[in-house]
């Protein structure tokens, strides 16, 4: 959970990942912030490997990622599992579901997380502010952005084209919440996970991580990946970050 802080003109901010996520596409004033803080507050903490949205189920407002990761995704009759997207700590899932009947795909932890369910009652609030409502409105469009950018990699890119643009991808998104260490970051997923992300079996994740790992491009130390060369890594991957709207990453 996030900490609160004093903010000028006497009034407190919520520090979390919601609210530094959202602050990165627009100005969000202290009420803005204070129903943030709200939000932050009624976490619940969720086990790797359960759902939270099953497909099929109908929508009951949003969901809000504090801690840990997520993911949408597929699967077929035979349980081969398709993942489609990452929620990290700072994102916010389902913004515009309320106008479907059922939703169409499942929301699964593929970590530990500590997560806030927002009631649709709750989310109408938030829309009803033109500042937020503005920067998740931003957000759900960078996410439309990031699917495209994750179909390229699947149909044009290589193996370790593919692993090397998701892990500087990675980068931005957990650097605008706070959440990177110079160019590294905590990566609390396996490597069937990233199989399932890549479209590749996990036998090749393997094989292709030690190709970039032999290149000095990327070191693993347990749940910590370090991107060791990001400029060569980038232009391997042909990553430029302006879908997602955020600034250029080398570590400060």
């Amino acid at each position: 959970m996030g900490t609160m802080k004093v903010v000028p003109g006497g009034g407190t901010a919520m520090s979390g990942p919601v609210l530094r996520k959202l602050q990165g596409f627009g100005r969000l004033d202290d009420a803005d912030a204070a129903a943030l803080a709200m939000l932050e507050a009624g976490t619940r903490p969720v086990p790797a490997g359960a759902d939270l949205i099953c497909e099929g189920d109908r929508p009951e407002g949003m969901i809000a990622v504090i801690e840990g990761f997520a993911c949408r995704y597929r699967l077929r009759e035979n349980g081969a599992r398709q993942i489609m997207a990452y929620l990290v700590p700072g994102d916010i899932c389902d913004f515009d579901s309320s106008v479907l009947n059922r939703i169409d795909h499942a929301v699964g932890t593929l970590s530990n997380c500590r997560v806030a369910r927002v009631a649709p009652e709750a989310g109408r609030d938030l829309r009803s502010r033109p500042a937020l409502a503005r920067s998740l409105r931003t957000a759900a469009l960078v996410d439309e952005a990031i699917l495209r950018e994750w179909i390229m990699n699947l149909g044009r890119r290589s193996a370790v084209e593919r692993l090397a643009h998701l892990f500087c991808e990675l980068l931005v998104r957990l650097r605008a919440v706070g959440l990177t260490f110079g160019n590294s970051y905590d990566l609390p997923i396996t490597q069937l996970d990233l199989a399932d992300t890549t479209g590749m079996t996990s036998v090749h994740v393997n094989r292709s991580l030690g190709e970039l790992k032999r290149a000095g491009l990327i070191e693993r130390t347990g749940r910590r990946l370090t991107l060791c060369d990001l400029p060569r890594l980038m232009d391997m991957a042909e990553f430029r970050p302006n879908y997602l709207h955020r600034e250029r990453p080398e570590a400060a």
